[in-house]
């Protein structure tokens, strides 16, 4: 039976009128566990700052991260960003990776492998000395990157720095679709992408908002691995009359289990994912001493 990674993505950077998403810290850590429970490999970590806004809030990175680990049942993989930044909350370079160099414990982190204007009002930026930059933290620190493809071009820059020794092989792909500026989220697309990655990578896709659904299956076809939460999409379905059914992540991960299980594969659990994904099995004592837990 094949195994499936689960991905539950938190929190984002941006809260979105009307919707209940964990901000605090307190609040993504008792959501990470949750979302653990009930059958996510990984959880991809976003920080705020006080007002609620996206920021890249290193005290707040590892205070999730310990709080994570003081749950001493729960192996789930930490995944923590290096975007997710506001323009209340702008950050240098080398803040988007400081918590990645000084918190212990991150397995797994973002790299956006390329720019592009995120509509309808922004740039997304990632200047090829940043990810430079961000790949050697990731080599130094052995932290798995998680490539985030936002459009086809960016498979060229991430292999342009596998080549040059910045980024560790074999890599793990995440197809970013359907956000405005970047691919459309089609099948078509995400076969496309598939089908043009190094041979032994490995690979997970979500869709944006409506494209949640299409995405998932698609994934689970192709063979790949699925990312779901609140940061892509924030509405479960449809009601009896047409009515928006607010999501949470727990309901999202829940529906990602039982699809999955549909399909006939198996959710992984966090230790068959660091297999998957090559990362080293938790240590989870040593982790814990070097956070300063008993």
């Amino acid at each position: 039976m094949e195994k499936t990674i689960i991905t539950a993505a938190l929190t984002g950077a941006v809260t979105p009128a009307g919707y209940d998403i964990p901000e605090t810290p307190e609040q993504i850590a008792q959501c990470a566990y949750e979302c653990w429970k009930l059958g996510a490999a990984v959880v991809h970590i976003h920080t705020r700052a006080e007002d609620g806004k996206g920021a890249m809030n290193t005290a707040a990175f590892a205070e999730i991260v310990q709080r994570i680990r003081s749950f001493k049942d729960c192996d789930v993989i930490i995944n923590c960003t290096s975007s997710g930044q506001s323009p209340e909350h702008p950050a240098t370079d080398e803040q988007r990776y400081l918590h990645h160099r000084t918190v212990p414990g991150i397995e797994m982190g973002s790299y956006d492998a390329g720019s592009f204007n995120w509509m309808p009002g922004s740039v997304f930026v990632n200047s090829p000395q940043f990810l430079e930059q961000l790949g050697d933290v990731y080599l130094e620190q052995g932290i798995k990157p998680e490539i985030e493809i936002f459009d086809a071009g960016m498979l060229g820059v991430a292999e342009y720095f596998v080549k040059k020794g910045h980024l560790s092989t074999p890599c793990h792909y995440q197809f970013c679709l359907g956000v405005l500026g970047g691919m459309p989220a089609t099948v078509e697309n995400l076969l496309y992408l598939k089908n043009h990655i190094p041979t032994g990578s490995t690979w997970s896709a979500f869709g944006v908002g409506a494209a949640h659904m299409p995405i998932l299956y698609a994934a689970l076809a192709l063979g790949g691995h699925i990312r779901v939460g609140l940061e892509d999409n924030v509405i479960f379905g449809k009601d009896e009359r047409g009515g928006k059914i607010m999501a949470t992540n727990q309901m999202l991960v829940q529906r990602a289990v039982e699809a999955v299980r549909l399909y006939g594969n198996r959710p992984a659990t966090p230790a068959e994912a660091r297999e998957i994904l090559g990362i080293p099995q938790l240590d989870a004592a040593a982790v814990r001493q070097r956070l300063g837990l008993s």
